[in-house]
């Protein structure tokens, strides 16, 4: 199908369809929210296409979940960070999971049944994954894991997890990975509040948890090429459903009257725009079958950029919307905007995979 079909398609889907979300905004409305469209999508085979037949896709271009996700974000039918999540953790279990294992867990995430959790960070190396202590030691047809994870998204409603642990010595070669389920027994989550006030991430404990050995994604020490090659997609479509969200926020800023600015306003759209031609590059290559590298932290610097002038200009234009205004909207996006250089990758770690492996200027 192509694009241009599947959008006015999926536009008169969605007009006959009241997916709307509910006046309540916590956690645990915008989870309920995320499952119940994902699963009215799967229902009417949109959530179906851009992923594999071999895991219940339709087929198609990838470029076709970057409109879904474009389409669900413009509406605000669902938050773009908690929806995105599949773009991350999919394409990691379709490449490296067995295929029956796949086949079975794929369609559970994408129908909306079940939600997933990314088990990387650590207390220690948030961003340097290669120090991470998480141990797997092999105990006949089993894997028994030890260690703790941190800033796990959505853990407390998660079926399954993606986990990374060291199975063999110190490095990248020591590093496996792990399709987790969440009940099983010696796991706790303790879920984080963050400075805008939502439970978004959690810490998770693994204390001698038996995880079958058929659920290692990949072979042993294959952990660290699945998080390289995880990462990057959690810098492309994400980002795309991200910024559609973004302009939306521009939307509701000029609607809120601040036309008069034009010179803060042009600059919000400019670095809106940049970001979004970038991000547009990064499609086309991944609609191409292209393997996505290093360019992609290009898109996390612009995003970042993009993200936090936004709602520095809503918080100069908007005088006591982000400190004094009874409605949270304002406030709460801006407050979350502050993480937008850390989140994924911070600013400085991105800016160093820039300077070394894309302009090769070395270390220092």
């Amino acid at each position: 199908m192509r694009v241009d079909e599947f959008r006015q398609g999926l536009r008169n889907w969605l007009d006959h369809h009241a997916l709307t979300p509910p006046p309540d905004d916590s956690l645990d409305a915008q989870v309920a929210q995320l499952n119940r469209v994902r699963g009215a999508l799967w229902d009417g085979g949109w959530m179906r296409y851009g992923w594999p037949p071999r895991v219940g896709g339709l087929g198609g271009s990838g470029a076709l979940r970057a409109v879904l996700g474009e389409e669900v974000a413009s509406r605000a039918l669902a938050e773009p960070g908690i929806w995105s999540m599949v773009e991350v953790l999919v394409p990691t279990i379709v490449d490296y999971a067995p295929p029956a294992l796949a086949a079975e867990m794929v369609p559970r995430l994408l129908s909306g049944r079940e939600q997933w959790c990314q088990g990387f960070s650590e207390p220690g190396s948030g961003s340097d994954l290669a120090s991470l202590s998480t141990r797997a030691v092999p105990d006949g047809d089993a894997w028994v894991v030890s260690g703790q994870k941190v800033w796990t998204s959505l853990a407390q409603y998660a079926a399954r997890c993606v986990l990374l642990a060291r199975t063999g010595g110190p490095g990248h070669a020591g590093i496996s990975a792990f399709l987790v389920d969440m009940d099983h027994p010696g796991i706790t989550v303790r879920p984080l509040r963050t400075m805008h006030g939502v439970d978004e991430f959690a810490e998770v404990f693994f204390d001698d948890v038996r995880v079958p050995a058929h659920r290692m994604l990949g072979g042993p020490g294959d952990g660290w090429q699945l998080a390289m090659d995880l990462l990057p997609h959690e810098r492309s479509t994400c980002f795309w459903h991200r910024i559609a969200h973004l302009y939306a926020t521009l939307d509701r800023l000029l609607a809120d009257g601040c036309e008069a600015d034009a010179d803060a306003l042009g600059a919000a759209w400019l670095d809106l725009h940049t970001v979004r031609c970038r991000s547009a590059s990064t499609q086309r290559a991944l609609a191409a079958g292209g393997r996505l590298g290093p360019e992609t932290s290009v898109d996390k610097i612009l995003l970042a950029t993009a993200e936090q002038r936004l709602f520095d200009t809503a918080r100069d234009l908007l005088p006591g919307a982000v400190e004094l205004a009874e409605d949270a909207a304002w406030r709460t996006g801006y407050l979350y905007s502050r993480a937008a250089s850390i989140y994924g990758g911070t600013a400085e770690i991105q800016r160093n995979i820039v300077a070394r492996r894309l302009l090769g200027l070395g270390k220092e």
